[in-house]
């Protein structure tokens, strides 16, 4: 064990530190529980979490921050439970003396935080939902010795009734501007409590918020599930908005690994590929080092293993049909995505695909046909469904199909998209 961040007086009252380390593990997007194209994926999340176990004891992570979404829905199924709370058990027998969870949007603030307090008794901090008292998200974590090692910041998913009341005749720029205020102003609250616990510390000690948010600049993956948190828009952040006494904010959200611009932020990203755009990107968990008196911890990305390979092929026909026997070829287990773009109008696609991958390893999950016409897409088994379109993509479809003009589109999607927000806080609400 690294032991914990301390320091030691020096003649005169300055702080100094001394050589020992804080070894700080940042993930989030679990989405435990979710499916691709129907294809439960339970298997690869036990993968990932008894791989974090091992990565845990291994690197002698002795604070792990799990920065939201936890689960997929926020009615997990019993294995998705089981799954989670087993998770909990083994890491707690490890030398991580604590543990930080927070809610995202995915999650249930309700089924987060019933078990808090048993939880707590095993140093497991659970915050599920913003709290009403800035100081119940702010943490201090203590080292072996009792004495304060670091300070968290334990932001969840501010959803909009947590920092914003709804004023009859608002317009949409109005709604998105007093949103992100109340963001900012929610951890501005937060950053004035942990400034108090540094001090009442009497030694300087490393804090880290977390979050789960968009911020400006972040970059996202086609078909990789990142859910619009807010009306109108995704109400990206200001990086500025953080302030300047936290020294690393842990972001979740986003499902790519990325550096937040001009703050000491950063995304860990999904463990698992979330779609097909994502399936030749590394996945990775942040691990972090906060060392003697340095103010930004050192960064270090731990790749996470591929418990179960995507790929996209698209192409002709002869371009499909070789690159499908090469995969055949490796004998792995593949989920394939199959785009047909050529010239040549097959209605026979889908058999022709099942006859080539019969007896491998290949699984196809989607099929596209790019050429096919709308009558053909109708009568064959390649038309698209319910379970791969979005909400907004059906509401698309819905102003297409009625030739809505272009000047109108904006307040009409600003308007569905207020209905699908309320109706989700009004699930939420029902807990």
């Amino acid at each position: 064990m690294l032991g914990t961040w301390n320091f030691l007086k020096k003649a005169g009252g300055d702080m100094v530190a001394d050589s020992r380390e804080i070894r700080v593990l940042h993930t989030s997007d679990w989405h435990i529980g979710r499916m691709l194209f129907g294809k439960k994926r339970y298997k690869e999340h036990e993968a990932f979490l008894k791989w974090l176990v091992t990565t845990i004891r291994e690197r002698e992570v002795e604070v792990l921050l799990v920065a939201g979404d936890i689960f997929d829905t926020n009615t997990p199924s019993n294995r998705a439970q089981q799954i989670y709370y087993r998770f909990l058990f083994e890491v707690a027998a490890t030398g991580c003396r604590h543990v930080v969870v927070t809610g995202g949007n995915h999650d249930s603030p309700t089924f987060l935080n019933a078990p808090r307090e048993l939880l707590r008794a095993l140093n497991i901090y659970v915050v599920g939902s913003a709290c009403d008292d800035p100081s119940e998200e702010v943490l201090v974590l203590r080292g072996l010795d009792g004495e304060p090692e670091m300070v968290v910041c334990a932001v969840p998913y501010l959803r909009d009734r947590d920092v914003r009341q709804a004023e009859a005749g608002e317009d949409s720029a109005t709604k998105q501007q007093r949103l992100l205020n109340g963001i900012r102003e929610h951890y501005e609250a937060v950053a004035q409590v942990a400034e108090t616990r540094v001090t009442e510390a009497g030694r300087r000690v490393p804090v880290v918020a977390m979050g789960h948010l968009f911020t400006e600049g972040g970059e996202v993956t086609e078909g990789d599930g990142v859910r619009e948190l807010y009306i109108g828009s995704l109400a990206q952040v200001a990086p500025g908005s953080f302030p300047a006494v936290f020294d690393y904010v842990a972001l979740g959200h986003l499902h790519r690994a990325q550096e937040v611009k001009e703050v000491a932020a950063r995304y860990s990203g999904a463990p698992l590929a979330m779609g097909f755009g994502e399936a030749n990107r590394k996945k990775s968990v942040t691990l972090l080092t906060f060392a003697n008196e340095a103010a930004t911890p050192g960064v270090e990305l731990v790749e996470v293993p591929v418990y179960q390979r995507l790929a996209r092929v698209a192409g002709g026909w002869e371009s499909i049909s070789r690159q499908l026997s090469e995969l055949c070829r490796s004998g792995q287990s593949v989920w394939l995505d199959v785009v047909y773009n050529g010239s040549e109008l097959m209605g026979d696609l889908r058999e022709r695909l099942e006859e080539t991958v019969t007896g491998s390893a290949l699984e196809i999950l989607r099929i596209t046909n790019t050429r096919a016409t709308r009558e053909m897409l109708a009568l064959s088994a390649v038309d698209e469904t319910l379970d791969i379109l979005k909400v907004d993509d059906v509401f698309e479809r819905c102003l297409n199909a009625n030739q809505v003009l272009d000047d109108q589109r904006e307040e009409l999607i600003n308007t569905y998209r207020e209905a699908v927000v309320s109706l989700e806080e009004d699930d939420i609400r029902a807990e």
